[in-house]
């Protein structure tokens, strides 16, 4: 489907982001799709050659999140979780007091392996999402392994988590389906669905062209999902999407997410609106640098605001190369 010519304006924007710790966006920041700001290129959150665990020399998807004030004796104000992809994968933890970076490598990394005893022993685990759970005071750490399964863990310090269950496999997805995975969750209330939760996720079929899929929920753990995507990959014009992460401006909720998931490709921009219900393609949301560290390709961005500034980490490079980087409203 070609996109309209509001899209094809509001995509020649380029930049743009959010916010993912619950800070206010300024109402000055109007660079980028629907009035999100225009993001640059700051830095590396480390060099991913200088860690003590990175068995594949690649680092996918992103996490940050504000401890400060929600756990006792945090390492650093802010906590990045990220993995590598390939066998063994990990999850693993750097910390820092800035969004800005640099980041420090938690030094036992991974702190969930891809075996846990008496639960899986899987070929890999990757793909971290951390959500703080206001109503249980704890961090909740939604992870695949293999790509079939998405799985629930919980802590209270960010470090050691215990063994919750599974929320989402391709078992409840239509006949067909091959991947679930790449999932972050959201607090989000859908007053017609009873839910107060809401995960989108990466989901692929038997055609291999991934598409954004999306599921709600009451309490985080028991999850329903919908049965067509949340954002079908023909219609974005893209062979495949994925990496989506949700957020909100103007009174509405938008899902950022990157195309194509092995070669190069850009993030793009959708307006879902408060309950799911619109499909508005706004193009594209940021281009990747040609240069380093994208080399160009962005994914899997992840968001959050310190001090009245917008920063976005997200996956840099190409898919089985990637660094963690920075950039900064």
């Amino acid at each position: 489907m070609s996109l309209s010519r509001r899209q094809m304006l509001l995509g020649t924007a380029s930049l743009g982001a959010a916010a993912g710790l619950g800070a206010a966006f300024p109402a000055t920041a109007l660079a980028g799709p629907a009035g999100f700001p225009d993001y640059r290129f700051v830095r590396t959150a480390f060099d991913k050659d200088k860690l003590i665990y990175n068995p594949t020399k690649e680092l996918i998807f992103p996490c940050i999140r504000g401890v400060s004030g929600r756990i006792a004796n945090p390492l650093g104000r802010y906590y990045l979780y990220y993995a590598p992809h390939d066998p063994p994968g990990g999850i693993c933890l750097s910390y820092g007091d800035s969004l800005e970076g640099p980041f420090t490598e938690y030094p036992h990394n991974p702190i969930v392996s891809r075996n846990w005893p008496g639960e899986y022993s899987v070929s890999h685990v990757s793909s971290p999402h951390v959500l703080w759970n206001e109503d249980e005071k704890e961090l909740w750490l939604y992870f695949h392994g293999e790509n079939t399964v998405t799985r629930l863990a919980r802590s209270k310090d960010g470090i050691h988590f215990d063994y919750d269950k599974e929320v989402l496999s391709t078992r409840l997805q239509p006949e067909g389906t091959t991947e679930t995975s790449y999932a972050r969750v959201f607090r989000h209330d859908l007053p017609s669905k009873n839910a107060r939760y809401v995960m989108v996720f990466m989901v692929n079929n038997s055609t291999d062209h991934r598409d954004i899929g999306w599921g709600w929920s009451a309490d985080g753990r028991n999850w329903t999902f919908a049965q067509e995507p949340l954002i079908n990959h023909a219609e974005v014009g893209a062979a495949n999407v994925g990496g989506p992460h949700l957020l909100w401006r103007n009174g509405s909720t938008y899902v950022v997410y990157n195309t194509n998931i092995e070669a190069g490709g850009n993030l793009l921009i959708t307006e879902v609106g408060n309950d799911f219900s619109r499909r508005e393609h706004l193009g594209i949301f940021h281009r990747p640098l040609a240069g380093a560290p994208d080399r160009g390709r962005c994914a899997a961005p992840s968001f959050g605001t310190e001090n009245g500034r917008e920063y976005m980490i997200y996956e840099a490079g190409a898919r089985l190369e990637g660094s963690i980087a920075i950039a900064r409203a």
